[in-house]
């Protein structure tokens, strides 16, 4: 069985690392440079950072941070914002990211899932799912969380496992921030529906909550922000309580 992954994630504006409740709300959380090697000391086994602006502002994605950390760290890390076509892919590669994660943009054009794959493998391709309800039903958002589209969680993830999608992750909106624990139900039925990985994404609080979400469902990661950036979930000793609990993490 392969190792579940604890995974801090990294809100990047201006080049400093921020973080908001339900995607709003934003605080400062200090330097990603500084934050990632602490993470590699720590024990995280990957790291996930996005550009939150990138999609608002229209701007390219921040290929020299990515290079800099890509030299200060010996961990996978993923980077995602304002990714729009092969070649923004092709800058990141350069730059040392180990995969790409795109949102917004594979929702208005799927087929940039595939051409992404194609050029440098699926397991090169995360796509990021921003999961809100809407009249009771996961539907997708985009423009980071700002607006609702018709498409169905479930259908979309299964779409671009097709297309050649190596990992999804799974934000739920109403659960981002509050520290009440991520949303079991959904992330459990897309695990299932799908045969690539899914990272669990929105709500972390507290230990119990990720051992919930890799007991309950067959998620492999299980990504959180403020409750690593400020210390109140030191990793060390999440993985030593997964451990103990029968969870196989990396010690």
């Amino acid at each position: 069985m392969l190792k579940k992954r604890i995974i801090p994630c990294l809100d990047i504006k201006d080049g400093q690392t921020v973080k908001g409740v339900n995607f709003v709300d934003i605080r400062s959380a200090g330097d990603p440079i500084e934050l990632s090697k602490r993470y590699v000391k720590e024990g995280a086994d990957e790291l996930v950072f996005l550009d939150i602006t990138a999609t608002v502002d229209r701007r390219k994605t921040f290929a020299a941070l990515v290079e800099e950390i890509a030299h200060e760290i010996n961990i996978p890390f993923t980077v995602g914002g304002g990714i729009s076509s092969v070649e923004d892919a092709g800058v990141l590669v350069k730059a040392g990211a180990d995969k790409v994660s795109i949102n917004s943009a594979a929702v208005r054009r799927p087929d940039l899932v595939k051409e992404i794959a194609d050029e440098f493998g699926s397991q090169f391709v995360v796509v990021a799912i921003d999961a809100g309800l809407v009249d009771g039903e996961w539907k997708v958002f985009v423009k980071g969380g700002r607006e609702a589209t018709d498409i169905g969680v479930f259908d979309w993830a299964k779409k671009v496992e097709g297309l050649g999608a190596g990992e999804i992750l799974l934000t739920s909106m109403q659960h981002d921030g509050t520290k009440n624990g991520f949303a079991i139900e959904l992330t459990g039925k897309l695990a299932t529906d799908l045969n690539i990985p899914v990272i669990a994404s929105g709500g972390a609080g507290a230990s119990e909550h990720f051992q919930e979400v890799f007991e309950q469902t067959k998620a492999t990661g299980a990504l959180a922000a403020s409750v690593f950036h400020f210390g109140e979930i030191p990793i060390p000793e999440l993985k030593k309580e997964l451990s103990k609990q029968n969870i196989e993490v990396r010690i």
